[in-house]
């Protein structure tokens, strides 16, 4: 720890700073420290200011989608252990009817104030959490009817509800700004 405050401020060696610990062994008293993940990446150069203005809307939209998420994805695991437990369709949907009620409170008034860019942001990080497209999460809990439904208001959109989050080749940006983001470094 005493390497970490060297040269910078407490608050500095807190923000990468995950634990600390004192363990005693034979008198000698031992300081240990776990640490974040330090992502290294070459800088980027950009070869006009609309690259640069992609590159920090999408540290924007990451910043701000990130979050939720990481919190409907703990939802889905609760829904998904909650409707596994109901013996019968019916319960199950009585269940889902009320929870999605739930769902909306909660998150309503957040979503409503995203950008366009900010939604498709959270498709694509949806699919990277859950390893699904929103295509087949809203097939799973709506119905493939709703699906198709919503696949088809997207498309109007110039969007598309069936394509994959594609960390090395398309997403690559994207997965770079969630690395450094859950790092702390951006």
């Amino acid at each position: 720890m005493l390497l970490l405050a060297v040269g910078m401020n407490m608050f500095a060696a807190k923000q990468y700073l995950d634990s600390c610990m004192i363990r005693i062994e034979d008198g000698d008293t031992l300081y240990m420290a776990w640490l974040h993940d330090v992502w290294v990446y070459p800088p980027l150069k950009f070869k006009n200011k609309k690259q640069e203005r992609f590159y920090w809307k999408t540290v924007r939209d990451v910043k701000k989608c990130l979050p939720y998420a990481k919190m409907i994805t703990a939802d889905m695991a609760y829904a998904d252990a909650e409707l596994a437990k109901l013996p019968d369709d019916k319960s199950r949907r009585k269940w889902w009817k009320s929870y999605e009620k739930y769902l909306f409170k909660k998150y309503e008034s957040d979503f409503r104030g995203m950008y366009a860019s900010q939604g498709m942001m959270l498709m694509k990080l949806m699919d990277r959490e859950t390893d699904r497209t929103s295509y087949e999460l809203i097939k799973q809990y709506k119905g493939k009817a709703s699906a198709n439904w919503w696949q088809f208001v997207a498309k109007l959109f110039k969007n598309d509800l069936k394509e994959e989050y594609d960390a090395n080749d398309k997403d690559k940006i994207v997965e770079r700004v969630i690395n450094l983001v859950e790092a702390g470094q951006l």
